[in-house]
């Protein structure tokens, strides 16, 4: 039997095809539009989504028997509002994870219902990202298409939905709508209330290895598969990642280096963070877990490298920072191209180079775009050591993860150990073992994720590195402060 795990990113979709026994038979990707309105905005038109994921299924299954595909399993870009009407039809373009616009509402529902308020209801405080900011910035700017809502529902669920008609979610994913109660893993009617929707207009939640469906007769036809075939819930980007990556059960961790950056750690327990750093989720393994995500990571290189230096010889920009100059370089980096979420929840924050002199070299600056990635996710490392977490070791993923540079900075900035899976697919991957569990192949996530999930590296830190590094993100933590008042300005 055939597993397909759908990986529906924020500029591409990647999809794969893996075996019962975890092996993948073959990757597939295509790439989709990004849309920037406005400064500070970002959309997409969902239906460029299906069109990607339909043509690539077709390839993917295209030199199989595809009656031997048993299942379905999507893990998707976190947050986005996808906005229906009574007839099914998208009202607008989907306002995506990285959209800036909500800083107002998101200030109104910190300060105005309250920060302490939200966490009773949901666990977590706003953030710009969240679904909720943008539900009451469309009923603000939009009072029209707002009136239209039959249905909301976020990226991977449309996909859900066209395949299986289902309007449905999953705990993980809906866990960053700011609309559920993370605790009690459902809708909370106070937040329905404020921003103005029904729980008729709430998608089904479901654990995400549960079967939401089969394939309605339109999607099998368009897709060349038997209706039989079942869809998972799915999960949103970070925890079908972790399950891809074996971070299931209490105590794990795994961090990604992906368009934007995360460092996920699995408990059996809901833990939420006092001091608003970490976001408190539900996992797709039926538990919960904290997360820190940065808006910038992997992107901030490849920004450096496409727009400012125009090379697209990566491993070779990297090749002249050798491992004697790590810990002592003088320049630094901010990650903020996007503004920031974790830890300072900040959509004015702005990307900077600190600390530049004559002798300073394009080697100097390309470290220090990576060592700033890695000091953000510090940033969030720290915050999880403050509620008492000890996190030793942590498995690393996303396509930063293919840079040994990058892997020994972040190992050292966090001094702890690093180990990388041989299947480096993260969110499709975990897609796809969803399904395999909601087909009944497995009994559940962690017996899956035992059975299937393998490594081949582990990078161990540097202790002379590791103690430069402490100084150096000394340094580093103050700058942000000292910054703020001037963000505003540009």
């Amino acid at each position: 039997m055939y597993y397909i795990g759908i990986d529906l990113g924020t500029s591409a979709v990647k999809l794969l095809l893996m075996e019962e026994d975890g092996s993948i038979r073959r990757i597939v990707s295509r790439e989709y539009p990004l849309s920037f309105p406005h400064p500070g905005w970002s959309e997409q038109n969902p239906e460029d989504w299906i069109a990607a994921c339909t043509d690539g299924i077709l390839e993917l299954v295209s030199d199989i028997d595809a009656a031997q595909v048993r299942g379905i399993g999507a893990g998707g870009q976190m947050h986005g509002l996808v906005a229906l009407d009574r007839s099914g039809r998208v009202i607008r373009p989907a306002i995506l994870w990285n959209d800036g616009r909500t800083q107002k509402e998101t200030d109104w529902l910190n300060e105005s219902i309250g920060r302490e308020q939200l966490m009773q209801c949901t666990g977590n405080i706003a953030f710009a990202g969240f679904t909720a900011p943008k539900l009451l910035w469309m009923r603000e700017n939009e009072p029209e298409n707002f009136r239209q809502i039959d249905k909301i529902m976020l990226p991977k669920d449309y996909i859900n939905y066209r395949l299986t008609g289902v309007h449905c979610t999953d705990y993980s994913d809906a866990s960053g709508t700011l609309l559920l109660d993370v605790q009690n893993k459902r809708w909370s009617p106070e937040m329905l209330e404020i921003v103005g929707l029904s729980e008729r207009q709430m998608p089904q939640l479901f654990e995400s290895s549960a079967p939401v469906g089969t394939l309605t007769e339109k999607a099998a036809e368009a897709l060349g598969l038997p209706r039989s075939v079942i869809v998972a819930a799915g999960a949103g980007d970070n925890a079908a990642a972790a399950v891809g990556t074996g971070v299931v059960g209490s105590g794990g961790c795994n961090i990604s280096l992906g368009t934007s950056g995360t460092i996920f750690i699995s408990s059996d327990h809901f833990l939420p963070d006092p001091s608003h750093a970490l976001h408190s989720f539900a996992h797709a393994d039926g538990g919960w877990h904290l997360m820190g995500c940065m808006l910038s990571a992997a992107s901030c290189n490849k920004w450096w490298m496409d727009d400012i230096l125009r090379s697209a010889d990566y491993t070779g920009e990297q090749s002249g920072i050798l491992p004697e100059r790590l810990g002592r370089s003088h320049v630094y980096y901010l990650p903020y191209l996007m503004g920031e979420r974790a830890p300072h929840n900040d959509a004015m924050a702005r990307s900077c180079f600190l600390g530049m002199t004559m002798d300073t070299t394009r080697e100097d600056m390309t470290q220090a775009v990576l060592e700033g990635v890695a000091f953000g996710i510090r940033d969030s490392l720290e915050a999880a050591k403050k509620l008492g977490l000890q996190v030793t070791s942590s498995m690393i993923c996303g396509g930063g993860a293919k840079s040994t540079l990058w892997k020994a900075i972040v190992a050292d900035v966090l001094n702890i150990e690093l180990t990388v899976p041989e299947t480096e697919q993260g969110p499709g991957y975990g897609g796809a073992i969803l399904a395999a569990v909601a087909a009944g192949a497995y009994p559940d996530v962690k017996t899956a994720a035992d059975t299937l999930i393998r490594t081949t590296d582990r990078i161990l830190p540097d202790p002379e590195t590791a103690a430069l590094y402490d100084e150096k993100y000394k340094v580093y933590h103050s700058l942000y402060p000292a910054l703020k008042p001037l963000f505003p300005a540009f």
